[in-house]
């Protein structure tokens, strides 16, 4: 009986935080933005990729959450709602759509440091 008390304890897990659930959380790293070539190619989430779009790609957070991000050398903001994964590169913590990158920083920069504030 232990041991399959065991068992089905190890199966089950917590369920993941709602959009709700991440609210007040931060996060600070790198941001860069998607290149052209994602342009209308599907999101994780099943979205279709606009550059024009205030969304962003995320390793974790729940689709659908809104995001402030804060450019951390000259503290400009932008809001996005995360639909895709990523980045996977060290040191990223979010990739932006092309014009949001854009309102943060000069998209030359390529990577900026930023601050991610969940808004909800």
């Amino acid at each position: 009986m232990l041991l399959l008390a065991i068992l089905v304890s190890g199966c089950a897990s917590a369920p993941a935080p709602g959009p709700s659930g991440w609210s007040g959380y931060t996060q600070t790293g790198g941001a860069s933005f998607y290149a052209n070539k994602y342009q209308s190619r599907r999101t994780a989430s099943g979205e279709r990729f606009d550059q024009r779009a205030a969304t962003a790609a995320h390793r974790s957070l729940p689709f659908g959450s809104t995001v402030r991000v804060t450019n951390l050398d000259n503290g400009r903001q932008v809001v996005v709602r995360i639909n895709d994964r990523g980045p996977f590169i060290r040191g990223r913590v979010i990739d932006l759509s092309r014009s949001a990158f854009a309102r943060i920083a000069d998209t030359r920069l390529g990577v900026v440091d930023v601050r991610i504030d969940v808004l909800d």
